[in-house]
């Protein structure tokens, strides 16, 4: 997944060769789903992002000049198609909020520390669905995906000081709701 063979399939693909495209599909289809499916929290939602993606990229590769790694690039598109199907989202007054979360407790032999889990990682992405986006975009980024500043910096167009200040108000807000959520109990 090196950054020069990711501009070899692009230029191979500028060249004429479809198989380049179906290599950089093959070796991003899975991230650029779990990036989507973070923003969107939705199987269905996540697959047709995943396919606008790829289709944006598919008509646009021959015109990418590598100004930024392919990965960057990937990314960028993602987070765009996400938040845009986020507004239209927002449009038909339809926000579901699924549980992101589905893997098997550590405990469990005990149901109430199962619960717990589930309703404390509900509560989270209660938080996270609620952020502003851009808040959403760097906490889903830096949090979920483990992307330095540097590579958030790019793909969203931003300054890092600027995302540092998102990602400090997105935790604090997160916090605060959760916080607020137990204290209603």
């Amino acid at each position: 997944m090196s950054v020069s063979n990711d501009l070899e399939l692009v230029e191979s693909f500028q060249k004429g060769n479809e198989a380049s495209f179906n290599e950089l599909v093959r070796r991003y289809q899975e991230k650029v789903y779990w990036i989507a499916h973070r923003f969107v929290n939705d199987h269905d939602q996540a697959d047709d992002i995943v396919q606008e993606v790829f289709l944006k990229v598919y008509r646009a590769l021959n015109d990418f000049r590598g100004d930024s790694g392919v990965y960057t690039w990937l990314y960028r598109i993602t987070v765009n198609v996400s938040l845009n199907t986020i507004r239209k989202q927002r449009i038909k007054d339809f926000l579901r909020i699924d549980e992101l979360f589905d893997y098997p407790s550590e405990e469990s032999e005990r149901p109430d520390k199962q619960y717990e889990q589930r309703e404390q990682k509900q509560l989270i992405e209660e938080a996270i669905q609620r952020l502003p986006e851009k808040q959403k975009a760097v906490f889903i980024l830096r949090y979920y995906e483990e992307l330095p500043y540097e590579d958030i910096s790019k793909i969203l167009k931003t300054t890092i000081g600027g995302l540092k200040a998102n990602y400090f108000h997105a935790v604090k807000k997160i916090g605060e709701f959760v916080n607020r959520a137990h204290r209603a109990h």
